[in-house]
């Protein structure tokens, strides 16, 4: 089903996988590209010199387009971006920061960029920063968050109406009803996150890839919004966190309670009591472990058989 974004990226299917922390390696990567999708291999959780590995370690495994996720926040961030020159990685997704800082020098080395965004004013001015396409992520989404808790049905027809660079839809996302309903709203693609936890080729923990599976709705929260909101799933560091915000807390104190590598214990270790565990609601709609491929086919499959169904309608 070819349009703005499947000619963008050179693949099949209009679906993204998103780079996720912890998640998001060169197996998931690979593994969604040689479903006929664009897999991201998530830099937010990995030093330069580990980056590089799985930039190595993908090439090897598929022939087809792949690309990385990069939070600009995150330290060594020149050296990243050196390595992705030097790698020769062609697709750039960049988030958490300026999309202006790093846009211009990446297009300059031939290098396609898409920014992430949770708001029309900044889709606004990563089009004007001269990216090729905007991601734009409603508050349903795990992990990081934007502060105007904007739902994904509301902020995709608001984008739509204001850029006309393409647009890919993320929060929320993991069946192919939700990617008609977003496409039908203005989406030219989808991103996909949470249902790429809950797979065979995802480099989540077993028990935190179990703990998904067993999400009822209601089970996760937006919390922590002082220091960057985060969708996290309620467990015992969760509600340390709500008891500590019964004393009113500062800043600094939300930050040396949260301490280092949280989001690692939790989802890369395994420790589902003191690490943070980040997923989207939509994980209440996702009850088993899969293969990236069949995933995929699965999404396909609804997303053509709600078509038919809409037309019948």
């Amino acid at each position: 089903m070819p349009n703005r974004i499947t000619d963008l990226f050179n693949i099949k299917y209009p679906i993204i996988q998103a780079g996720m922390v912890w998640n998001s390696g060169w197996r998931l990567a690979s593994a969604a590209s040689n479903s006929g999708i664009l897999g991201l291999i998530g830099a937010g959780s990995m030093y330069p010199d580990v980056l590089r590995e799985h930039i190595q370690k993908c090439k090897k495994a598929t022939d087809k387009p792949f690309g990385v996720n990069v939070p600009m926040l995150y330290p060594n961030i020149e050296e990243i971006m050196d390595i992705i020159v030097e790698e020769d990685v062609k697709i750039v997704f960049t988030s958490a920061g300026n999309p202006k800082t790093w846009t211009s020098w990446l297009k300059a080395r031939g290098i396609t960029v898409v920014h992430v965004v949770s708001s029309v004013k900044f889709a606004l001015k990563a089009q004007d920063a001269g990216v090729d396409a905007i991601v734009a992520e409603g508050f349903e989404a795990g992990g990081h968050n934007g502060r105007d808790e904007t739902t994904t049905l509301t902020l995709i027809p608001m984008v739509k109406e204001q850029i006309h660079i393409p647009l890919i839809a993320a929060g929320g996302i993991a069946t192919g009803r939700a990617m008609l309903a977003t496409m039908i709203l203005g989406a030219d693609a989808v991103q996909v996150g949470s249902r790429f936890v809950a797979s065979e080729e995802s480099s989540a923990h077993a028990a935190f890839k179990q703990v998904v599976i067993n999400v009822k709705e209601g089970d996760t929260q937006l919390t922590l919004k002082e220091l960057a909101p985060v969708r996290l799933i309620k467990n015992k560091f969760y509600n340390e966190v709500q008891e500590l915000y019964k004393t009113s807390p500062t800043i600094e104190e939300l930050k040396t309670f949260l301490g280092r590598a949280r989001a690692k214990k939790g989802m890369f270790e395994g420790d589902l009591e003191a690490g943070e565990l980040e997923i989207g609601q939509i994980a209440g709609l996702i009850h088993d472990v899969k293969s990236v491929e069949q995933i995929v086919k699965d999404i396909m499959q609804e997303f053509n058989d709600a078509k038919q169904n809409l037309v019948s309608l």
